[in-house]
């Protein structure tokens, strides 16, 4: 969509994380609640649904990309078991708080030159009371940038580097 700066997660990467999330258990996400943060086009979270899971909350605050989240789950024929919220994260996280959501999966990609986004949305998340010690919550980042080891209540548990992008995953401490 021409003047949407939206860096779409690779193919191969996209088959990276998916791999590492259902390692050993190919329904691993049935039933699943996921978040897709920065969503962009929406192509995590439509992953993440054909690959079980019951809901997909996409969050993203730029209406064009909304738009054409829309447009791919129409153009799939997705009806049911996805929420679409044109938002930032902050809000979307206090909306979703308010209706008791609880989170299985996070994935965040906000744009590689927010590198704040990273620090504000993980330190959202670590005390966000959708986030518990079962949850996974994925960065996608530059390789040569390190959102953190730990960040509060988040422990990066591993990191694989793909081409010039990296995942960080991480899961709540007590």
């Amino acid at each position: 969509m021409p003047g949407l700066e939206i860096r779409p997660t690779s193919d191969k990467l996209r088959e990276t994380l998916f791999n590492v999330l259902c390692a050993g258990n190919k329904n691993a996400l049935t039933g699943a609640t996921f978040l897709d943060l920065f969503a962009g086009t929406g192509a995590v979270g439509i992953e993440a649904l054909s690959r079980g899971a019951a809901n997909v909350v996409f969050v993203e605050s730029s209406a064009k990309a909304v738009a054409l989240i829309r447009e791919n789950l129409k153009s799939l024929g997705v009806e049911a078991g996805y929420s679409l919220l044109r938002s930032d994260v902050t809000t979307a996280l206090r909306k979703l708080e308010s209706a008791g959501t609880i989170a299985n999966v996070v994935f965040l990609d906000p744009p590689y030159a927010g590198q704040t986004l990273y620090q504000g949305t993980l330190d959202a998340l670590q005390v966000w009371s959708g986030v518990n010690t079962e949850t996974v919550i994925i960065a996608e980042h530059d390789k040569r940038f390190d959102p953190g080891q730990t960040v509060g209540l988040l422990q990066r548990y591993r990191k694989l580097v793909q081409g010039d992008a990296a995942l960080s995953f991480y899961r709540k401490t007590t």
